[in-house]
């Protein structure tokens, strides 16, 4: 296999089936952790009946504080063959999802392709992400992929550093999502309210960190037409025994309220989360029997 080059870090890493030596650490082998119904997206990758979220092992980022870091540091999964993946997506058709969400795949790129040209579900197809993606990984998936959900999470060098090990994550991003926004137009909706085309962009609030915040919004108002909504998240939890002071408290009523002020203030769309998401209750079980269709 040729050296990997799928994410921003372009760490060319040898990848066999047994192992990786690059910044993710993945092998070649597809490693999954959970894949099975999710009802707590945004109402339009939900829907009433769950998005069929597919959450795959490692990450691109090293986000101090993730609540999934047990997949996305440790890289808990099991090994799935694309042949292995196309029937569980046929499986989560079957139990009714309104879409199939692939969450923290850019690693497996390649095999995610192969396995949807064995079986292409025939509900919107979302590519749940960081944000932190190269162009050029994005193009392959040019015509695949339906929506977009990605992250915009630092707005500053140092932050993206510090929370994340990725000092150029917003140049970076900030390119992804304009690429998002070329291949898929402004949002599309059916008749029930499902997205099937557009970018939604995720963004969460983080103690501390308002005027970042703002920034972003800021940037999403600039830079890309009126009509992409954003989902403002208010869920943070100090999780993964985050150490960097501030981050080891939730945010406060008046931080988002902020926020929220600002995002109503720029006149952007998008989705307001409720106070009781910031709870573990709502974090997935990996890795488990449970936790595979």
């Amino acid at each position: 296999m040729a050296p990997c080059t799928l994410c921003p870090r372009q760490c060319r890493a040898e990848r066999t089936p047994e192992g990786g030596n690059g910044f993710c650490r993945l092998p070649s082998t597809m490693r999954i952790a959970r894949i099975a119904p999710h009802l707590w997206e945004e109402p339009p990758i939900s829907g009433t009946r769950g998005t069929g979220a597919v959450f795959f092992s490692g990450c691109t980022l090293r986000c101090a504080y993730c609540q999934n870091a047990d997949i996305s540091h440790r890289n808990a999964g099991r090994p799935f063959t694309p042949r292995e993946l196309a029937d569980s997506l046929r499986r989560l058709v079957d139990a009714g999802m309104h879409t199939i969400s692939f969450i923290t795949a850019t690693p497996y790129v390649p095999q995610v392709l192969e396995a949807l040209s064995l079986y292409r579900p025939p509900v919107p197809l979302v590519w749940n992400t960081s944000g932190y993606e190269t162009v050029e990984t994005l193009r392959l998936l040019d015509g695949v992929i339906d929506v977009y959900l990605p992250d915009l999470k630092h707005r500053s060098a140092a932050m993206g550093q510090l929370c994340a090990k990725a000092a150029d994550y917003f140049d970076v991003t900030t390119r992804a999502i304009t690429e998002m926004v070329r291949q898929t137009g402004l949002p599309q909706y059916d008749e029930s309210g499902i997205m099937t085309r557009g970018v939604l962009i995720r963004h969460l609030i983080l103690p501390g960190l308002t005027s970042e915040s703002c920034a972003l919004l800021d940037w999403v108002h600039d830079s890309l037409p009126a009509g992409v909504p954003v989902s403002l998240m208010r869920q943070y939890l100090p999780c993964n025994d985050v150490s960097i002071k501030g981050l080891d408290r939730r945010i406060t009523p008046r931080e988002y309220h902020r926020v929220r002020d600002h995002m109503i203030d720029l006149g952007l769309p998008g989705f307001l989360q409720e106070p009781d998401s910031a709870s573990r209750d709502f974090v997935p079980v990996f890795n488990q029997p449970e936790s595979f269709l």
